[in-house]
């Protein structure tokens, strides 16, 4: 078996929002990993005295000791859990009704003997690799169903928020954990899973470099790191024809890669 991780800050002078673990038992038996995207707020209005990597150092680390510990739960289950535990951290000192409270992407995997099981919530991606190489991504797509203008004010993006007919992040209501996209796959049917934030898809969503399965590729031949340092590579070219593909230079990236 193989496990993989790499994540880089969009920038250097700020703290990493991204969040990432994978957890293996001592009996060898299952695990799940984890990836969370922290949604940077504008310019640090959200209502919370702790900040966003506190949030996703809260919530990333309920969701691997959760998944692990309570293996008969449902991982929406375990979603919706976690943002309860992180909520009762902060809501005696922080605003948690402010519509940007400290919020995240999810992706999240288990594994076990019998299967695979992921669930997937904002604009996380999660691909799933059969034994005969071929890849299915799993992909929350309410947020590439906004249009662009809309996404480039923040009082239009922020009235879509957690809203019906919007999109929906794990900030501190349990009941979006019932937003996200969830399933269950023979663990036959998978050789290797790989999770990433939006700034480590971009190799291929954004960029348009290669497939999922192209990138499923890259990570096995290069790694995390590898396919990090593309990405960034990639960023730069861009910037210099005027940056014209993306909002950001660079943003927060991390790719999580398990091979069976």
């Amino acid at each position: 078996m193989r496990f993989e991780l790499a994540t880089t800050p969009g920038d250097p002078e700020r703290p990493n929002e991204d969040w990432a673990s994978i957890a293996l038992p001592a009996s060898g038996q299952g695990g799940s990993l984890v990836v969370l995207d922290g949604v940077t707020p504008p310019r640090g209005d959200d209502g919370c005295v702790h900040g966003v990597p506190w949030f996703t150092a809260r919530l990333g680390g309920a969701l691997i000791e959760l998944s692990g510990s309570l293996r008969d739960m449902p991982l929406a289950e375990i979603l919706a859990l976690s943002i309860r535990r992180t909520a009762d951290a902060h809501r005696e000192t922080c605003d948690l009704s402010h519509v940007r409270t400290p919020q995240a992407t999810v992706a999240l995997a288990r594994w076990d003997e019998e299967s695979v099981e992921h669930l997937v919530l904002s604009d996380a991606t999660l691909l799933l690799e059969s034994p005969t190489g071929a890849v299915r991504a799993v992909l929350d797509d309410r947020l590439d169903r906004i249009p662009p203008e809309i996404l480039r004010s923040h009082s239009a993006t922020d009235a879509l928020r957690n809203r019906e007919g919007g999109f929906f992040t794990a900030a501190a209501d349990p009941a979006v954990a019932r937003r996200a996209v969830t399933g269950r796959t023979p663990r036959a049917e998978v050789r290797a899973v790989a999770a990433l934030t939006d700034g480590a898809s971009r190799w291929s969503d954004l960029f348009e470099e290669g497939t999922w399965g192209d990138l499923m590729g890259l990570l096995r031949k290069e790694g995390p790191h590898g396919l990090v340092e593309r990405v960034r590579a990639l960023e730069r070219a861009d910037a210099a024809r005027g940056g014209v593909r993306r909002w950001k230079t660079h943003d927060d990236a991390t790719a999580v890669y398990a091979e069976f």
